[in-house]
């Protein structure tokens, strides 16, 4: 991975930790289950990426006594023989420290840019992928990104490919229990060359019974997009949600005349965020449309703190299970 590529990343919280996945066969590990799927607040793990990095089993330990029920992880790493791990630790125990914990995981991201680069579509990405997330007893692979060497030139074209991409994907991914899906930024709200927009697209040229969609509310939000209205044209297409919030100081929307021909980024190093329910988006307003959206899961996550990082997932715990659930 190039140096802009890996700043772009850890700046923007894609939650990829490596670009390049070995091949890998399906695996047929039973998945867990959950007594309480659909209800809990989760936990996008990227937001605690160094903590991690630098103490896992004590970092999923404080999220679990925070009172966090589930976690969405990122990644993983391959290894030369194709062997997947998060953080050093291989799947099989981090299955076991989840277990420990109490925590499921209902959802992944996974670096799907080798299967949805036009010219390429490396399947054997997606099925390493399949692999991993079956292993961890997953409902749900998200593809976080497009391919990100294209971002700053992608077309309807593009779009329409990788429509095409997961909906084969959610085909192959059926096939293990597992739904496909994609998680948005900004760059899918930018006005394409025919008038339409990236996410537009995705959506009406994928399989509703395939393929779904997370969304991520600040993204949408910050693009100055209305997240209701997209619950409304499409209904139950978002069963997986990222909530976090918006610094209330910087809430200029960052697409369109001026933005969209801007370099992605330009605009990242920009933005700035807030704990869940200190900052500018009306939660309790989308969170009342969520029977619309089809939402099952929602994650907590933050992809810049700038306080103590445990406290800021503590806090965002607070307000979502005080506020946003029943």
């Amino acid at each position: 991975m190039n140096t802009n590529r890996r700043a772009f990343l850890k700046q923007t919280g894609v939650g990829m930790a490596a670009a390049y996945l070995a091949p890998s066969l399906f695996s047929c590990a039973p998945r867990r289950t959950s007594s309480q799927a659909g209800t809990g607040i989760g936990l996008q793990l990227y937001t605690l990426r160094d903590q991690l990095a630098a103490h896992v089993q004590q970092t999923i330990t404080r999220v679990a006594e925070i009172g966090y029920n589930h976690v969405e992880t990122f990644g993983p790493e391959f290894d030369a023989k194709g062997k997947a791990s998060f953080w050093g630790m291989n799947v099989a125990d981090l299955t076991a420290l989840l277990d420990k914990s109490g925590l499921n995981t209902h959802s992944g991201h996974y670096d799907l840019t080798e299967f949805l680069a036009p010219g390429n579509g490396d399947e054997s990405v997606l099925k390493n992928a399949i692999d991993v997330a079956a292993q961890l007893g997953q409902q749900y692979l998200i593809a976080p990104v497009p391919p990100m060497q294209l971002v700053d030139q992608l077309t309807a074209d593009d779009y329409l490919f990788i429509a095409e991409q997961l909906n084969r994907g959610g085909e192959l991914a059926a096939k293990s229990g597992v739904k496909i899906g994609y998680h948005n930024h900004f760059w899918e709200f930018r006005m394409l060359e025919d008038g339409r927009k990236g996410l537009d697209i995705l959506i009406e040229h994928t399989d509703k019974d395939l393929v779904v969609f997370e969304l991520d509310l600040f993204w949408s939000e910050k693009s100055g997009s209305d997240s209701t209205a997209y619950f409304g044209r499409y209904p139950g297409r978002f069963p997986l949600w990222h909530i976090k919030d918006m610094d209330t100081d910087n809430t200029e929307p960052v697409t369109g005349p001026g933005y969209d021909d801007k370099p992605v980024m330009d605009i990242v190093t920009s933005i700035s965020y807030a704990e869940v329910g200190t900052g500018s988006i009306d939660f309790k307003k989308l969170m009342a449309e969520s029977g619309t959206a089809g939402l099952r899961y929602a994650f907590v996550e933050q992809d810049v703190i700038t306080i103590d990082p445990f406290d800021s997932v503590a806090k965002s715990y607070g307000y979502v299970k005080q506020e946003l659930l029943p």
